[in-house]
């Protein structure tokens, strides 16, 4: 093309020049790529501009956003990297081991309570059966309360624990 590129021209002659459709190019100036009755040569550098940011990655083309997926990928990553660090300090475990842990610990803490009311009898001359038999009724009131709890992650959303699990308040973060 022989002609000069400082003046206006048309979508079809710039679509020629770079190799892209007449309609290629009105899309171009309607998202602002290219400024409408700018002169070709502006034109051909805002084109070229547009394509550097494509190949770089830094332009959006369409739906797929290259930028926002790469820094989501490295998030992602960056994640795994730290749950993997945290799993080795013991600071996280799959919730299949809590569950064997708590079982355990239920069984422990269920032998002591069904203990408690043949110790103190054994161990009491002046503890009355009805006495008995009121802390067997509450002793069995807490194991089923305690058999009963289900766990509400809504409880905990959004606060912060130190390492033995108290709570520090509520994150002023918003929870991550």
């Amino acid at each position: 093309m022989s002609a000069s590129l400082s003046r206006q021209g048309y979508q079809a002659e710039f679509g020629q020049l770079v190799g892209i459709s007449q309609p290629a190019v009105s899309d171009l100036i309607s998202r602002g790529i290219l400024a409408q009755g700018a002169y070709l040569s502006d034109w051909l550098l805002s084109y070229c501009a547009h394509i550097r940011e494509q190949a770089a990655g830094r332009a959006s083309s369409g739906d797929l956003d290259l930028v926002q997926e790469r820094a989501r990928l490295a998030k992602e990553q960056a994640d795994k990297v730290a749950m993997l660090n945290a799993r080795l300090r013991r600071e996280l475990a799959p919730v299949w081991v809590l569950e064997i842990a708590l079982a355990g610990v239920a069984r422990q803490v269920a032998g002591v309570l069904e203990a408690i009311p043949v110790n103190l009898k054994r161990n009491s001359d002046t503890i009355s059966t009805k006495d008995l038999d009121f802390i067997t009724r509450e002793i069995i009131t807490a194991r089923n309360l305690a058999a009963s709890v289900e766990f509400n992650w809504d409880e905990l959303d959004g606060q912060e624990r130190d390492s033995e699990g108290h709570s520090a308040g509520p994150d002023p973060d918003g929870g991550a």
